[in-house]
């Protein structure tokens, strides 16, 4: 028989929701004031830049997700 797992707390996972988003919008941020401010890069902000800025910014945010599921998995 397996356990279903208990719903989460809207205010929580509220939470967790925005700062996701907040770890998205860093990630890409950085990413982009590296393109733009980095010597020896061309301080040209171009579709490649964008493209991989926010590949960055997902990165952030799925790696901040697995950061936080960790701590709620159960031991087993």
């Amino acid at each position: 028989m397996t356990t279903q797992p208990a719903p989460e707390d809207p205010a929580r996972e509220s939470r967790h929701r925005r700062a996701g988003a907040v770890a998205f919008t860093v990630g890409t941020v950085a990413a982009l004031a590296v393109f733009a401010f980095l010597p020896g890069l061309p301080h040209v902000i171009d579709w490649g830049a964008i493209l991989t800025s926010l590949a960055v910014g997902a990165l952030a945010r799925w790696a901040y997700r697995a950061w936080v599921a960790r701590g709620r998995l159960p031991s087993g």
